[in-house]
């Protein structure tokens, strides 16, 4: 009887322990990705930006204000 018990309790503990261990496997916890820090010499890609000549500002442009903007504008 204690034998038939104890085979009892190894079997579901055997099954529960392979569907803990299935649910886990694969699935790290949420980090957030570090930012890679780009090398110290200047690339091609840079050395074109920094050799290219800037362009003249744009010039300002007035936007008209949309009908929620004109709403909260007037609440507050």
């Amino acid at each position: 009887m204690a034998d038939l018990m104890k085979e009892l309790i190894s079997g579901v503990v055997d099954t529960v322990l392979k569907e803990i261990l299935k649910k886990t496997t694969g699935r790290a916890t949420t980090k957030r990705r570090r930012r890679k820090t780009g090398p110290a010499a200047p690339t091609t890609a840079t050395r074109k930006t920094i050799s290219a000549k800037a362009k003249p500002a744009r010039k300002q442009v007035s936007k008209r204000r949309t009908a929620a903007g004109r709403s909260r504008q007037r609440r507050s």
